[in-house]
Parts: structure tokens; sequence; C-alpha cells
């Protein structure tokens, strides 16, 4: 891959963008920050180092800085121009997939998003498979912690085993807490009006949408955190990723006890930084159970701060589209994209991945 390929990123000035803005440019890419707000974008521009492209005619330094919008396709027209790949991390996904997509594919590039929405992730394979296979594009969706890891997670354990099938997969978060930023309350608002207050699980190879209680059980989590207590179909982007491509009749996501209180009460702050790269103290650890039959085989990941891990997820899967280490086009998740047990160890130094 030849050095300084451009990536546009649409909301680079949001709490996951600025991470994967910063991701980028230490892989030596050069991020154009798009956005509505100019000032935030500018300030992104003079907190970072980094490569930056060449102005565009007529401007100052401000040329790596595009001021667009999704209720102007024009704007992300121009935002796009001359890039190489695209990284959506703007929130609500429900609201900005669509376009950003749709900009994507005129302007005949790869397109990867952060999207943890449920709704966003089915609307993404619904609408855009069928348009992005005839464009030759690349769409990845939910590249992120929610989505992504868990997909190449179960992936990578159930290609280990050889089996093209699988009954379960069991997804269990453990996370020390969880202090959300305002784009995941905002996101979660939107996903709770769409789904008219029910949950969502994947059983019996489907969706299925309840107004019951979520069950609670326990999780023995490797150690050192062991056995918790976690709300059970506690269901992620995972739910919409594993089944686009594998077949398992049922996918089950679960979450601690106290990062599910973390996220509900609406007094919890948002992520504080805690050292030089930006990160929360906020530790995790991914679990993944795949059965067959009597048989099971387990992954296991294990990081720092779910915010700060999407950013080396979404930047390995541009740089592996842009090489063209991808394995077909339309949309793809993460598990069907890419080698998992290669991309998963792509990951080391922002996170710990054993399969057994």
């Amino acid at each position: 891959m030849r050095a300084g390929r451009t990536v546009a990123v649409f909301g680079a000035s949001g709490h996951t963008g600025r991470f994967v803005v910063a991701e980028l440019r230490a892989r030596g890419f050069v991020p154009l920050l798009v956005g509505r707000n100019a000032e935030k974008l500018l300030a992104l521009v003079a907190g970072e180092a980094g490569p930056e492209p060449e102005p565009e005619p007529g401007q100052g330094p401000e040329g790596w800085v595009r001021v667009a919008s999704v209720e102007e396709p024009a704007s992300l027209d121009r935002a796009f121009a001359g890039a190489d790949a695209v990284v959506n991390c703007a929130g609500p996904f429900a609201e900005t997939a669509a376009p950003v997509i749709e900009a994507a594919l005129r302007a005949g590039i790869p397109y990867v998003d952060v999207a943890a929405e449920i709704e966003a992730n089915l609307d993404t394979f619904a609408e855009f498979g069928a348009k992005a296979r005839a464009a030759g594009v690349v769409v990845v969706p939910a590249m992120a912690f929610f989505g992504g890891l868990g997909d190449l997670l179960v992936t990578a354990a159930t290609e280990a085993a050889g089996w093209s099938a699988a009954d379960e997969a069991h997804i269990a978060y453990g996370l020390s807490g969880w202090h959300p930023t305002a784009g995941t309350r905002d996101a979660g608002a939107v996903s709770r009006q769409r789904r008219g207050g029910r949950r969502v699980r994947y059983a019996d190879g489907r969706l299925e949408y309840r107004d019951d209680a979520a069950p609670a059980t326990k999780w023995d989590f490797p150690e050192p955190m062991g056995t918790r207590a976690v709300i059970g179909e506690f269901s992620m982007a995972d739910i919409v990723t594993v089944p686009s491509h594998l077949t398992v009749t049922e996918v089950r996501t679960y979450m601690t006890v106290e990062a599910a209180r973390d996220l509900a009460a609406p007094e919890t702050p948002a992520p504080a930084a805690v050292d030089a790269h930006g990160r929360s103290a906020q530790t995790f650890v991914v679990d993944v159970v795949v059965r067959s039959g009597d048989v099971e085989r387990r992954a296991t990941a294990r990081g720092q701060d779910i915010y700060a891990v999407s950013a080396p997820l979404a930047v390995e899967a541009v740089r592996r589209v842009i090489e063209g280490r991808v394995k077909g086009t339309g949309v793809l998740s993460a598990g069907a994209a890419f080698d998992a047990a290669d991309f998963l160890r792509a990951l080391s130094g922002h996170v710990s991945v054993e399969v057994e």
C-alpha cells in the first residue's frame, strides 16, 4: 500500500472519531476531517500531529477540513472527493449511515462504520447489499467493539473448529463499568424508539421482538474476572453481524450488571481520559462460546476502553480493503469480509486474544 492514502472520517470531532483520526495518523494515513462544525474540526487539526494532505487550490491549511452534513448530499460529495475510503463515526447511524453510504457509492470508495445500532445495521444490509455489489464497493458496517469484535471472535472460533455451522453463539461482555458518550445515549434512544420500547434477540434463526424483561443469569468469565452476574439477551449488533454470514440458530449476548446499570443511569458521566492516548480506565473482557452439538469452542479478547478499541478495528478494516485483502464486495460484516484469525492477530497491542 502506498503511503499517504487519504481516508475521510465523517464525525471526526466526536469521541470515537478522534480515536479513529489518531489511529489513521499513527499508521501513516492522511485523514480528511469531515463534519458539521468547522471550529471543532480545526481544533482537532491544531491538537494532532501527523501527515496532512495538500490543501485544495486557493485554500490555507484548512484544506484537510471539510464541512458536510447528511442533509446536503452535494456537501458529502465534495467532502469525499479524492478520498480512498470513508469511515463513518457519526451517530445516530439510523440518520447518517444511508446518506454517507450513498455518497461513498457515488464516489466509488469503500465505506466502514462503527454503528452499534441494531436497526441501522439491519437497514444497511437490507438496503445496500445489491447496490454495493453492483458498484463493486465494499461496505463494512459495525466495524467496532460491538458488532465487529464479537463477530471476529465467533468466526475465528468456528473456523478453528472446522465448522460450517453452529447451534449457538454466546458473546458475554465483561465491562468493568460503562461511562457512555452522548452519542451512545442518542443512538440508544433512537433504537428504543424504532422498536417501540421492546427488546430484541436472535433465536430460532430469526430476530424476535419481545415485551418481557431480559433474563438475569451468571457468566463464568476467565480469571481474574471470574463469575459475574449478567443480563442475558442484552442484545448488541452481534445479533445482526454474526447471522449475516454464519449459519447459527441462536446468537445471544450478555452484559455485566454493573455496566448495564451505568448505561441506564442518566447521571453516569461521559468517559474521562486517564492516559496519553485518551483512553478511559474502563477495561473489558469479551468471552465467546460457540457450540455445535456437544462440542464447544471458546475465544476471548481483553483490552482497555471500548470506544478507543473501535479505532484499530475500523482502521485495520480500511487498510485491508484498500490493499484488496477482502473476501468480496457488497455489504459484509467483519467476519465475512476478512480472515478473522489473521485480523485478530493484527490487533496485537490493542487487544489480547485467545482462541481455544
